[in-house]
């Protein structure tokens, strides 16, 4: 039996709208969940449950269903699924979705989502991890476990599904790194290493998870492993984006090659505000001409393509 097919739950109180993965509404009670068998009405239910309390218009809506071809009967198109959808959703006696006279609105009513409780999970173990890491990474990791797969894995075309699912990855990736910080606050940085290894794979430019390899390294005795990290990186920046590491990965370095006590904590040195300011002003000014040279290449090559026509 496939998601789609499963019965949808019947108490609002369980409900619980899931978007960390596929889009799925969930009865915490029974375990059952149902998704909308269609993409266009699984992006539907994303986009008002991601704007829950808000008037979506019909405008909007229609842009995320269709893009810029909407059929001549767009309104009535939508309508259409919205109707669908009303009759999926459980508790018939609870009006998820009403209409209005210029768009749509969810209401969550008793009803919760995995994306709330992720973010309180994340921001509550994130506080954690100065005073009780061992405290943060329990939160953390439950916060981690929560994701199921890419957000919004079957509605991502829309411009609100895109940006919502953007947003909560960069949230993810927060999170990971806060995990990861508690984690070798709680030595156990040896069992760390390869994880940091497969988040740096994945995310080459996040330049976080370089920094905490390079404490995790150092620690476990293998400083010359360390300082390779930081030239992976420096390489994979210049390479990619044209700039050098940041301040924090940079007095990283120097802390290893001095020999630190500041090495005992994984906290990222705090350079001055003035400092910070002039490295971004910095690092916009290279990704400005990076980006100005890249045109220049692209225009040379399209008048090199029409004269050979």
């Amino acid at each position: 039996m496939t998601v789609g097919q499963l019965a949808a739950p019947a108490v609002r109180e369980a409900t619980e709208f899931r978007l960390l993965g596929p889009v799925i509404v969930h009865d915490a009670r029974t375990g059952v969940g149902f998704a909308p068998a269609s993409p266009k009405q699984r992006a539907l239910l994303a986009a008002l449950v991601i704007h829950a309390g808000e008037r979506l218009s019909v405008d909007r809506l229609v842009e995320e269903l269709w893009g810029d071809r909407p059929p001549a009967n767009a309104p009535n198109a939508l309508q259409a699924h919205v109707s669908r959808l009303r009759r999926l959703l459980p508790d018939r006696d609870h009006e998820w979705i009403s209409t209005l006279p210029t768009g749509y609105l969810l209401t969550l009513g008793h009803a919760s989502t995995d994306v709330a409780r992720f973010s309180r999970l994340s921001a509550e173990g994130r506080t954690a991890v100065p005073e009780d890491p061992r405290y943060a990474v329990e939160l953390l990791s439950q916060a981690i476990e929560l994701w199921h797969g890419p957000a919004l894995l079957d509605s991502c075309h829309g411009p609100i599904c895109t940006a919502e699912a953007d947003r909560l990855e960069e949230q993810r990736l927060t999170t990971l790194e806060a995990l990861y910080e508690a984690r070798l606050d709680t030595s156990t940085y040896l069992a760390v290493i390869p994880d940091l290894e497969r988040l740096i794979a994945d995310h080459p430019l996040r330049e976080r998870f370089y920094d905490l390899l390079m404490v995790a390294l150092y620690r476990g005795g293998r400083q010359s492993e360390a300082l390779g990290v930081y030239e992976s990186a420096r390489r994979r920046l210049i390479g990619t984006l044209g700039i050098e590491p940041g301040l924090a990965l940079r007095y990283r370095l120097e802390a290893i090659l001095n020999h630190s006590p500041a090495l005992a904590s994984t906290r990222p040195h705090p350079p001055s505000l003035v400092t910070q300011v002039a490295e971004l002003q910095t690092r916009i000014d290279r990704l400005e001409r990076a980006h100005e040279d890249m045109l220049k290449r692209c225009c040379v090559t399209e008048r090199h393509l029409k004269s050979s026509l």
